[in-house]
């Protein structure tokens, strides 16, 4: 198999649009619409990749690379004590507007869906719930939107992605057990709770030890700013893999290696992060290139009214509703709770959700869900990005 042109086609987009990425930056043109629309393009010469699809064995580690770095990265900058003393918004859209934002999504799909299996339609709810400010990037870095709102969707953004991973396990696992042959529930059961055991465990312990080890290394002088850089890869990979050899679930491990990272030093999580979303960064852009390229391919033929009425309502109704109940009571202003329920566009955890999905389940009795996701994500990509400018100054204007 020859992936070569993969790696060429994200090197070239990624040198061309880096040369113009700040004065894109003031426009409605995103990252993830070029490199989607370049994917889609380069979809019609049907390279192996696009050939061989979600079972290419490059879309399974890049898939899964990318959403290890990711979690842990997520995770690696939470403050717990800080989050919840100073950021209350942000609590209540994660313990409030998420949760319903799912409930609303599983009741909304099902008469939309009545074919599919419930716990198809919980995972397609799920996956769908998860935010990413980086599609519109334009407004969590605006001087027109105020600090505190940009802050309140970028923390969302950030957390709702691992709170969303132990539900979408859950419903694997249960569609795990009805697929499986000769292996009852009772196996099943123990294999669960192994993941959601052993993950946070080894996941914890790989975080306090390897942070701790760089903050004295640190500390005494033994290592350089370049290596502290290189941490977050090796404490993300190191996590998921110990994990994954003894049955627990690796992306939780990931997570919990962020969340308990062992380092207190402001300068040396600082090194870790900023190099670690460089790395995630050109992962991401690599996978919104297969997106175009393998996935809407393989989705666009079952796009049938009810898969784009469920598209829209998970972009408006199943999103602002939620949002909108969980800011009832606060100072905010109308216009500014609707601004903050827009914001919440469906893209890189929801794309890596679907891609660990099909690499544990397959893509067979599931292609409904597939080209469900799919399609909300391309819209979200191009009306998130297209509105981000222009609604954070009609903020301004209006605030």
């Amino acid at each position: 198999m020859n992936e070569y042109p993969i790696f060429i086609i994200a090197a070239i987009l990624i040198l061309g649009y880096g040369l113009f990425s700040k004065r894109a930056e003031k426009s409605i043109i995103t990252p993830a619409m070029v490199f989607v629309l370049v994917g889609l393009f380069v979809s019609i010469f049907r390279f192996d990749v696009s050939e061989v699809g979600l079972h290419a064995p490059l879309v399974k580690v890049i898939a899964e690379l990318t959403l290890v770095l990711v979690l842990f990265l997520d995770a690696s900058t939470i403050n717990l004590k800080k989050l919840i003393s100073e950021r209350q918004l942000p609590i209540r859209l994660l313990l409030i507007g998420l949760p319903l934002t799912m409930l609303l999504g599983i009741l909304v799909a099902k008469p939309l869906f009545p074919d599919m299996n419930i716990w198809v339609v919980a995972l397609m709810a799920l996956i769908l719930s998860p935010t990413d400010a980086a599609l519109g990037l334009a407004v969590v870095t605006s001087k027109f939107v105020p600090e505190k709102i940009r802050q309140t969707i970028n923390v969302e953004s950030g957390l709702n992605d691992g709170i969303a991973l132990p539900p979408i396990l859950i419903c694997v696992a249960a569609l795990s057990i009805h697929d499986a042959h000769g292996s009852g529930f009772s196996y099943w059961g123990l294999f669960t709770l192994k993941q959601f055991v052993f993950g946070p465990i080894i996941g914890g312990l790989v975080g306090i030890i390897g942070g701790k080890l760089v903050e004295k290394a640190s500390k005494r002088e033994w290592m350089n700013t370049t290596f502290q850089q290189l941490i977050s890869l090796s404490l993300a990979i190191l996590a998921f893999t110990l994990a994954e050899k003894v049955h627990g679930n690796g992306f939780i491990a990931a997570y919990f290696a962020g969340l308990l990272l062992g380092t207190t030093t402001h300068a040396v999580r600082e090194r870790i992060h900023e190099f670690g979303e460089a790395e995630s960064q050109v992962l991401q852009l690599l996978i919104f290139v297969l997106f175009g390229m393998v996935l809407i391919p393989l989705s666009y033929q079952h796009w049938d009214w009810q898969a784009w009425v469920y598209a829209f309502l998970s972009l408006t109704v199943i999103r602002m509703l939620p949002v909108v109940l969980s800011l009832a009571g606060t100072e905010l202003t109308r216009g500014t709770k609707y601004f903050i329920a827009w914001f919440g566009p469906r893209g890189i955890a929801s794309i890596l959700y679907l891609l660990m999905v099909t690499i544990e389940l397959g893509s067979v009795g599931l292609e409904k869900m597939i080209s469900v996701i799919t399609l909300t994500v391309m819209l979200s990509i191009f009306l998130h990005g297209i509105s981000a400018n222009p609604l954070s100054r009609l903020y301004k204007v209006k605030n």
